[in-house]
């Protein structure tokens, strides 16, 4: 089917775009990869260690620099020319996958070398992850962002189920090395689509002037922070995200000692687990892709519906049972999340977008490193069905709290272009 004939389709309508079926073509075997190699370094870790602080401790070091770094990295996005950011990014991801691969190849590897690989990756991450955020709107247009971030959601939990089934396969059959040299591999794809993107079809606003000095800097960080709070539905939806992603979204950390010790599983049960959450997500992203535009209310029932799952399956012992409730917490994460991201892609002015998206990726992967360790500790203090249903109460109080506070802003009905404006 031709990027002509996809026009006429509202669910794919942003595949009309060639930068963007550049784009979501080599994402999405990149992402295969990447979701492969999430399952091997927490079966590798836990190989190691067999303690679930352990893959909370590894969660931290990745997804740390997220915190730190992630809303300069925002200044970074609205001020570097996006595309050749991202190559660099994705360069040093695959480097650092090939590295891990060969220590575990070689039977070199130990935990302190996961660890500072995972920071490495953090590091990357952080500047990688608001640039291609930001960068949607640059391939498709305003009009067709919404579609495009909904497609990107589907692309990622695509991968999630994809990638975490194969992870499992070939770990089972081929050891550990493979699932990590093969996510290096991965990275071309999206490197060669990149570097296949025509300039002159994107839509990129003019580069916000590089700050020259601390004052700057904070002056820029100082404007982004100021549209969020001072525009209701964008601070709604950025707190609820980062409260769930924060205390209830540690599947990387629970779930693999929730297949092996609970439900009894290998590597090849971890991956269908897994794969089970993304085919929810899949459905969600669908679904919201279909939609002219989002409805708010769809981040607060994704936060109850997912909460009240992830609670369920803390007291699930049939591997069957444990598949269905993982279906459920993908479908109401991601209905949450993909909303989430979308409200805020449409609400935000050109100039702001790569700070504001920083702000967003801050606290919806940045929570990862205080998520992880609490999930963690709490699985080591009282068993991993107490953190399961614990993160889920808090992702359904969550949820009922951003109900009341969309109850008080006036007629929150579907989002448009341009109408959420900071008061």
């Amino acid at each position: 089917m031709t990027g002509r004939s996809l026009a006429g389709s509202r669910t794919l309508r942003a595949f009309r775009h060639r930068n963007y079926r550049l784009f979501f073509g080599g994402q999405l075997v990149s992402l295969i990869g990447t979701w492969m190699q999430t399952l091997a370094q927490a079966w590798l870790i836990l190989k190691l260690t067999g303690d679930p602080f352990m893959l909370g401790l590894a969660s931290a070091f990745q997804w740390l620099p997220i915190l730190v770094l992630g809303l300069f990295a925002g200044i970074v996005a609205d001020t570097l020319p996006k595309r050749p950011t991202l190559i660099v990014t994705q360069v040093v991801m695959m480097a650092l996958a090939a590295i891990l691969g060969i220590l575990v190849w070689t039977e070199a590897v130990e935990v302190w070398m996961i660890l500072a690989i995972a920071l490495l990756l953090g590091v990357a991450n952080a500047v990688d992850m608001p640039v291609r955020q930001a960068f949607a709107a640059e391939m498709v247009g305003r009009d067709d962002v919404a579609n495009a971030v909904a497609l990107n959601s589907a692309m990622f939990n695509t991968a999630r189920i994809v990638g975490p089934a194969l992870g499992g396969l070939f770990i089972t059959a081929f050891g550990l090395a493979l699932a990590f040299l093969l996510n290096a591999a991965s990275f071309l794809a999206v490197i060669v689509g990149l570097l296949l993107m025509r300039d002159e079809e994107l839509l990129a606003p003019p580069l916000l002037p590089r700050p020259r000095s601390a004052r700057e800097v904070g002056t820029n960080l100082a404007e982004g922070l100021r549209y969020v709070r001072a525009t209701p539905l964008v601070l709604m939806a950025t707190l609820v995200v980062g409260l769930v992603s924060t205390f209830s979204m540690n599947f990387n950390v629970l779930v693999p000692p929730y297949a092996r010790d609970i439900l009894g599983q290998d590597a090849d049960g971890l991956g269908f687990l897994m794969a089970a959450m993304g085919v929810g997500s899949v459905l969600a992203a669908l679904l919201l892709a279909r939609a002219a535009r989002p409805s708010p209310w769809a981040i607060v029932g994704g936060a109850l519906l997912a909460g009240l799952a992830e609670m369920a399956t803390g007291f699930a012992r049939a591997y069957p049972v444990g598949l269905g409730l993982m279906f459920l917490v993908g479908l109401g994460a991601i209905g949450m999340a993909a909303t989430a991201n979308t409200t805020i892609q449409i609400a935000v002015p050109n100039a702001l977008r790569g700070r504001v998206m920083a702000i967003y990726t801050t606290v919806f992967a940045g929570s990862t490193p205080i998520g992880g360790l609490f999930a963690g500790l709490v699985a080591s203090a009282w068993g991993v069905p107490a953190a399961l249903a614990i993160g889920g109460a808090i992702a359904v109080v969550t949820g009922l709290l951003g109900m009341a506070w969309l109850r008080r802003l006036p007629s929150p009905g579907p989002v448009e272009p341009g109408a959420i404006e900071a008061s």
